[in-house]
């Protein structure tokens, strides 16, 4: 999917029509990310890696230059920089796909959006840094809003809520609000409730539940489930979790997911191909 497309896709979504999920690779340009960390950082690598994922099926490219695994320390923004820049501008060169940039920080988005950046997936919904959503609305660039209770280095510390999907979509219906007085159009917003940002097992279990909830506020719904650890304390899996992955992904795509972030884009795709298979009959 190039940057027009996915623009596209995003200016005519509606919550209520049946369509194709899409699938989000993870290009994780750090030394110690909890499922790939070391693999990419050399942009050899890492564009090889995204170009495999393209020949997977990967409808975007997500290139993160910080660990939010549970427990990590934040990097400044000067080393994100360092580490995606290159990267984001090698692939850019060579392959005509929508890419976003993970990041919580205004000037590694800046940075991202010069060197050609489509897409700014922030894990804070934008509170991080106070002058993130500000370059947003200045670049008029789509954004991803995730939620999460704490900081990556805190989050998992015995995270509470009353009712966690009815907090998480009060929360997002809170940020679009907020975007909206900042001249940020909701249109231009994606959501993603966080699992494993601030969730016990059971939290995760109930977002995932209650997809439909979030569908419901509207915008277009980003899971990314992909190799969290909630799914080993289910299944037994290891550190590689190939089945619990699978299954939470067929289970968003069937209920309505509008993107899946995902690590093995090939075994994925697949997932994703055959659910959709099934509710196309339904």
């Amino acid at each position: 999917m190039t940057a027009d497309e996915f623009s596209s896709w995003l200016k005519g979504f509606s919550s209520t029509g049946r369509r194709r999920t899409l699938i989000m690779g993870v290009l994780n340009v750090t030394p110690d990310s909890f499922s790939d960390g070391g693999k990419f950082l050399d942009p050899a690598a890492a564009l090889a890696h995204a170009r495999s994922m393209v020949e997977d099926g990967a409808d975007l490219i997500d290139v993160g230059g910080e660990s939010t695994r549970p427990g990590a320390l934040p990097v400044g923004a000067t080393e994100q920089i360092r580490r995606v820049a290159p990267v984001i501008a090698a692939i850019r060169r060579e392959l005509p796909i929508a890419i976003s940039i993970d990041t919580t920080r205004a000037a590694v988005a800046q940075a991202a959006l010069d060197a050609g950046v489509n897409i700014i997936n922030d894990i804070s919904a934008g509170r991080d840094d106070a002058d993130l959503l500000p370059l947003v609305a200045r670049r008029r660039v789509p954004i991803i809003l995730m939620h999460m209770q704490g900081s990556p280095a805190t989050m998992q510390h015995q995270p509470s809520y009353r009712d966690v999907t009815e907090e998480v979509c009060q929360f997002f219906v809170e940020r679009l609000q907020h975007l909206r007085t900042l001249g940020i159009d909701a249109a231009d917003c994606l959501i993603d409730p966080g699992l494993g940002f601030g969730k016990t097992v059971e939290h995760n279990l109930q977002l995932l539940a209650n997809l439909l909830k979030l569908i419901a506020l509207g915008r277009p719904v980003v899971v990314g489930p992909s190799e969290k650890s909630f799914l080993a304390k289910i299944t037994g899996e290891g550190k590689s979790r190939p089945f619990g992955t699978a299954a939470a992904v067929a289970w968003c795509a069937a209920n309505g997911a509008a993107v899946v972030r995902v690590h093995d884009v090939g075994a994925m795709t697949k997932v994703v191909r055959l659910t959709q298979a099934i509710r196309q009959v339904l």
